[in-house]
């Protein structure tokens, strides 16, 4: 257990951040400027054992991240759902930005929070590509179904030209992806790895490496939680509920679902499982949240023994 002297609750907005120091309770506003960010994290680099704990705000967080790092201040990035179900749980129903704060703080200090490891500027940039293409995927979806819908001749040439230019910003969005992942040895010998297992092709070791950094260092219940592909137990005395994957990174769920309908077709270990489930009355989707939950063990078990997928016959 770790014991972090001097706690700090980041609650961080647009233009400005308010931190609450838990040692005197005192909340302060600092707007979100390079210059008050590198000194907040100058100020707070002086101070031993302090920890700072803020939640993941859709990307306004990353310029504290990178002020904290930069001066080796430790941080952890908090679910804002376990934020709120925190703030609940301490009988705080308001919600304001001082507040927020507070609660942040009180959070660091309850649960004895884990730092986060500093983010790797080349997984970094992987993040940001993968994220982007995932914007390029959902805007080709939106403007696919418009053009099924649209009837007049001009709105149908307007939809499929910007579908044919969505396309190409995604044909180099991939070979981007492709190029950055190659230029740095660690991220292509990991993708090289896990491209021998079946259903990973270079969209969805993209998407691991990108989203997955513990991939290869913690335990298969841990990974399959991150992965949102753990049931969870839903139980309360004699009742036993459904269980039900929730939770974890979608973006990697969605990933490892289709790598399972593809790996349960082709690899004559998955597609026996898929069919022992099957036959065991499980519906389909089931099934392949299953594999998808096996396949991600196999990769995690990959990654950590440096080893490439080894394709069996079912025993």
């Amino acid at each position: 257990m770790t014991l972090h002297q001097n706690i700090f609750g980041v609650d961080v907005a647009k233009d400005w951040i308010d931190v609450c120091d838990l040692s005197s309770g005192e909340v302060r506003r600092i707007e979100t400027t390079p210059r008050a960010l590198k000194a907040l994290a100058a100020n707070l680099s002086a101070r031993p054992g302090t920890l700072v704990v803020f939640e993941a705000s859709g990307g306004y967080e990353r310029p504290l991240m990178e002020a904290l790092e930069a001066r080796g201040v430790p941080y952890a990035r908090v679910n804002p759902r376990q934020a709120r179900e925190f703030a609940r749980a301490c009988g705080k129903l308001a919600k304001t930005d001082k507040v927020d704060a507070r609660i942040l703080a009180q959070m660091g200090r309850a649960l004895d929070l884990r730092p986060a490891a500093p983010a790797d500027p080349a997984r970094r940039r992987l993040a940001e590509l993968v994220a982007r293409r995932e914007d390029i995927l959902a805007a080709i979806t939106a403007e696919t179904n418009r053009l099924a819908q649209a009837r007049e001749a001009f709105v149908r040439r307007d939809i499929s030209s910007l579908i044919a230019i969505l396309k190409r910003r995604k044909l180099g969005l991939d070979a981007e992806i492709e190029a950055h992942k190659q230029a740095h040895e660690d991220l292509a010998a990991r993708d090289r790895r896990l491209r021998t297992a079946p259903g990973v092709g270079p969209t969805v070791a993209s998407v691991l490496l990108a989203c997955m950094p513990e991939l290869g260092g913690t335990d298969r219940r841990a990974i399959a939680c991150l992965g949102g592909l753990a049931p969870q137990a839903c139980d309360s005395g004699r009742r036993s509920g459904k269980r039900q994957v929730w939770g974890g990174r979608p973006e990697v769920r969605r990933a490892l679902y289709l790598a399972a309908f593809i790996a349960s077709r082709c690899d004559p270990e998955l597609r026996a499982m898929r069919q022992r489930l099957i036959a065991a009355g499980k519906p389909f989707k089931v099934a392949l949240i299953a594999i998808a939950r096996k396949l991600l063990t196999i990769l995690n078990a990959m990654i950590r023994d440096g080893h490439d997928y080894e394709r069996r016959l079912p025993t």
